[in-house]
């Protein structure tokens, strides 16, 4: 047996152990035993999400040290990342939605099929995706990552978008666990969009878990504080450290049209691809700061709260989208 087969063994008796000895019995306890089978996909949710915290750690929090952009000057802003970190890989958000649209995906492709409709799937486009399933996995990933182009680059456009994504952009001591540092609205409303386009793709649940673990870590490299790129030309086939920190550049990576505006560079997500045919791509061999300008003082800026612990961020966020806290610049 190799290495890759007793770890995948593991997983599964470790999956099945913890549902057997404590998810199945508190789901029944509770008055949940309807969503028990839906529970057993949610501990290998957790599982990955335990096993990403780790590698992360383990891997990314070296690096830091090592080739770091800038020194950390806010260390509990970097603890509070990560427990938004935390929150989201432990997979509450992305299953919850994943498995509150199959059951109405699945009604409407059975009432389609009674019509005489088949729902669309990626993999019948072509039979090598049922020879070589990588393949297939890349390209659910390309289709997953277009669309969270256009996703990522709407909440720059309008702004009570904006003022729930901007929380995002507010950390000016950006690192490996900022990239989950979001408004709960902004990514419940996310996953019920990825949510979508997975099942209307035929995506399946167990897939899902994958393609979502690997685009997390990616993002997770991405704005970690390492002075890191992928080459002149690797650049351009994934989203590095160096290309996404411009998009969280102080102006550049928020604005458009100058100060004040809205939009920016950088919009994608894992392929740089989406930002060279769409004209958002900014190259730059600079390591900016990163923020938001009307967190900078006067008269740059006018020193903007974005607040500092986890609620008060999620109200602030609140008040810009619904313009009590009307975004001044100086």
């Amino acid at each position: 047996m190799n290495f890759i087969s007793y770890f995948s063994d593991l997983l599964t008796n470790l999956q099945s152990w913890i549902f057997q000895a404590i998810v199945q019995p508190t789901m029944f306890y509770v008055g949940l035993g309807e969503y028990v089978e839906d529970s057993f996909e949610g501990v290998e949710w957790f599982i990955f999400g335990v096993l990403q915290l780790i590698i992360l750690f383990l891997i990314l929090r070296p690096l830091e040290s090592w080739i770091p952009v800038h020194k950390i000057t806010d260390r509990y802003a970097r603890w509070n990342d990560f427990i938004y970190t935390a929150l989201h890989r432990l997979g509450a958000f992305s299953m919850v939605v994943f498995f509150l649209l199959t059951p109405v995906f699945d009604y409407l492709t059975a009432v389609l099929h009674l019509q005489g409709v088949n729902p669309f799937n990626l993999e019948n486009l072509w039979s090598g995706f049922l020879q070589y399933p990588a393949l297939l996995f890349i390209a659910y990933l390309f289709v997953l990552d277009f669309f969270d182009y256009w996703y990522h680059r709407a909440s720059h456009q309008f702004n009570w978008w904006w003022g729930l994504h901007s929380l995002h952009h507010s950390q000016r001591n950006m690192n490996l666990w900022s990239d989950n540092r979001n408004h709960l609205l902004d990514d419940f409303l996310r996953d019920i969009y990825m949510g979508m386009i997975a099942i209307v793709i035929g995506v399946e649940p167990g897939q899902y878990v994958m393609l979502v673990m690997a685009s997390q870590m990616l993002q997770s490299l991405q704005h970690a504080n390492v002075r890191l790129y992928f080459g002149r030309f690797g650049d351009y086939l994934l989203v590095s450290p160096r290309y996404h920190r411009m998009h969280h550049a102080i102006g550049l990576g928020h604005e458009t049209q100058g100060k004040g505006t809205l939009g920016g560079h950088n919009f994608a997500v894992l392929f740089p691809l989406w930002d060279v045919l769409f004209g958002t791509a900014l190259f730059s061999k600079e390591y900016a700061e990163t923020g938001i300008r009307d967190q900078l003082p006067a008269p740059e800026g006018c020193s903007r709260d974005y607040g500092r612990g986890f609620w008060a961020q999620q109200w602030l966020g609140l008040k810009r989208m619904t313009g009590m806290e009307k975004e001044t610049h100086s």
